[in-house]
């Protein structure tokens, strides 16, 4: 989920959970932002984006929302079929739905690519994104809309969500939720 080392990963969460900026949720298995997490989130945001200028993410960005009206659709698709839920016991349904995945990933693998050419820490997105398809592919169902397994939809989930806070832009106002 990042292009960071492991060791750079734990001394990173060591630290913010010494500094009370972030605590791990046993029961569930992840690391949680605190308060004092989101209120820091800021001051480092604009660390890291020190000398880029967010604006030039926003070409990339109004692509990727069209790709997401689509992907929206397609999950849709995949996991409800004429108005019932989807039981996924009609294999060529199936194969249709991940086919159409497979085009919406073509055209939104290089606008990811642009948007990490644009910021380092976008970079790993694609590659992600890319693998929950193969996994897919290899009958891992899950990996379309499953939740916090590393499905397509939690990868695309959390890129939009770190373009949305690192534009600044109120998701609310925006509507693309």
């Amino acid at each position: 989920m990042t292009a960071l080392q492991v060791g750079d990963v734990e001394a990173n969460l060591a630290t913010m959970l010494e500094a009370e900026q972030a605590q791990f949720r046993e029961a569930r298995g992840l690391w949680q932002l605190t308060p004092d997490g989101r209120a820091a989130y800021p001051g480092l945001l604009a660390a890291d984006l020190a000398g880029v200028d967010p604006a030039v993410l926003a070409p990339s960005y109004e692509t990727f929302l069209a790709i997401n009206s689509s992907f929206k659709e397609l999950c849709g698709d995949w996991q409800l079929r004429d108005g019932d839920v989807n039981d996924h016991s009609d294999a060529a349904y199936d194969a249709d739905v991940i086919d159409r995945l497979g085009a919406l990933d073509a055209a939104a693998q290089p606008v990811v690519a642009a948007l990490g050419a644009v910021l380092e820490r976008l970079e790993p997105y694609a590659p992600r994104l890319a693998q929950s398809l193969a996994r897919l592919h290899a009958g891992e169902t899950n990996m379309f809309t499953g939740v916090m397994c590393g499905s397509y939809h939690d990868a695309w989930m959390e890129l939009h969500e770190d373009l949305i806070l690192t534009q600044g832009i109120d998701r609310s106002a925006e509507g693309s939720f």
